[in-house]
């Protein structure tokens, strides 16, 4: 394998993977079912890894993608679940995202 495209799919996992790591220890839970919550208050879970994602963009501590429970675009930003009460927690594992990235 060339040189080039080695160092870019290194420095990508690199980045990938430190966010994800900075991002657990800020208390979010990064990964298939992060909590996010979108501008309007909807909670729901989606697949959550900084910097890959095929459906929405990211803006590193927010995404601008389309709301499950509204059926809106919004931004939505992580949500830490240990802030959120039982219901709360329940109606957000309810409504998932589209299992992509």
């Amino acid at each position: 394998m060339p040189r080039r495209p080695l160092l870019t799919a290194l420095s990508c996992g690199a980045v990938v993977g430190g966010g994800t790591l900075i991002g657990r220890r800020l208390g979010y839970e990064m990964g298939p079912n992060l909590v996010v919550r979108c501008r309007r208050g909807h909670l729901f879970t989606t697949v959550w890894f900084p910097g890959a994602t095929v459906k929405s963009l990211d803006l590193v501590i927010a995404r601008l993608q389309r709301c499950p429970v509204g059926g809106h675009l919004s931004l939505v930003t992580p949500v830490r679940e240990r802030e959120l009460s039982d219901a709360e927690r329940t109606a957000a594992h309810a409504v998932h995202d589209l299992r992509l990235p």
